[in-house]
């Protein structure tokens, strides 16, 4: 059976791990302190503090820019819950938007209509690794003195325009999920190019502390360990090489499926597009459901999985507290996508047999 996702582990991030065991120096310190320089410098960033998980990133982030109760923050309803609950956590509201048919990222038009006196930002998730349409956000953002989040979760590495994604909004959340582009086992990073909203990051993650046992407000310990940032040091090294074969199976894919029905995904201009997931739709034309596709898919020995099966506006929690009467694509991309594997270690032999799974489909 071929996996819907691998993380690619050498003896580089055993020997940083062991490294760290045998210092005895376990939990955050100057470890992490290297993984937030470096991981700035790699995305052009001027500030990086790293979090105990993407939602962690989420939540401290959205309370440093300055989101507070009764708040409205506009989200993509065709996105992982962390981007809304992240919204929740800081009793604010998520207002959902519709998304992209071409891209599964959030509608800047879809933005528009929702926009209230309440309305103090947007999440733009860089969806698959793919770039949302960042200038179109910035502008409707600057028009309304809206803050600008990106949800970087799925898109290490990924640029809009010559520029890596994280450094364009208020903030940029990272996730270093096993399933990411890299990993760290739990994790998440937040970016910022600007001092005092790191500085706030710092002492939310850290039990509210300005100094030791000083407690200037109501924090959390959402802290990265040494030894998850062992773990990334070493993955920060190998993310452009691991993104760079992401991309070559993205594109043998592209080339080689071509089952009447099957759409592949496309590539937002002037955007590199990193393929966290290589994303089909299954459409009618093929002659059976998404979930008899991915059944099929199984009995050939290819793991797939649906990101997502139910929109932001049709989850249990959030049905009777958001509207997503607009959020029409929403529904109809979570009926009809499926992710196949495209992990870097995937060899030529499973592409092949991938593609001819998807090709051979009944």
């Amino acid at each position: 059976m071929i996996p819907i996702a691998r993380p690619v582990f050498g003896q580089e991030e055993i020997d940083a791990v062991s490294d760290v065991i045998r210092s005895g120096l376990i939990a955050s310190g100057e470890i992490v302190t290297h993984f937030e320089d470096e991981f700035a410098e790699y995305l052009g960033s001027n500030y990086a503090v790293a979090t105990s998980n993407g939602t962690s990133a989420l939540h401290a982030g959205l309370l440093a820019v300055g989101i507070k109760p009764g708040d409205e923050v506009i989200v993509p309803s065709f996105t992982f819950i962390a981007t809304a609950s992240s919204v929740s956590m800081c009793n604010a509201k998520p207002v959902v938007a519709d998304v992209e048919y071409e891209t599964g990222c959030i509608d800047p038009d879809s933005i528009l209509e929702q926009i209230t006196p309440k309305t103090r930002g947007v999440i733009g998730v860089h969806l698959f690794g793919q770039p949302c349409d960042v200038n179109a956000l910035k502008d409707i953002c600057d028009d309304h003195n809206l803050l600008f989040i990106e949800d970087c979760a799925q898109a290490h590495g990924a640029q809009y325009h010559g520029k890596k994604v994280g450094t364009f909004g208020d903030i940029g959340c990272f996730s270093f999920y096993p399933t990411k582009n890299m990993v760290t086992g739990e994790g998440g990073m937040i970016t910022s190019n600007s001092d005092r909203i790191s500085e706030k990051v710092r002492i939310l993650i850290n039990h509210g502390q300005k100094e030791k046992y000083l407690h200037t407000e109501i924090g959390y310990n959402y802290r990265m360990t040494n030894i998850a940032a062992a773990i990334g040091r070493e993955q920060l090294k190998k993310l452009d090489p691991m993104n760079r074969a992401r991309q070559e199976n993205a594109e043998y894919y592209t080339a080689h499926i071509v089952k009447n029905g099957i759409l592949c995904p496309c590539i937002r201009s002037q955007c590199t597009h990193v393929f966290h997931q290589y994303v089909i739709r299954v459409r009618e034309e093929t002659g059976v459901t998404r979930d008899m596709f991915a059944d099929e898919l199984f009995k050939k020995g290819v793991g797939t999985a649906v990101h997502y099966p139910i929109p932001i506006h049709e989850q249990p929690v959030y049905k009777d507290k958001v509207d997503g009467s607009l959020c029409i694509v929403s529904k109809e991309l979570s009926e009809e996508i499926l992710s196949l594997p495209v992990y870097p270690s995937l060899t030529p032999e499973e592409r092949l047999l991938v593609c001819n799974a998807v090709n051979g489909c009944e």
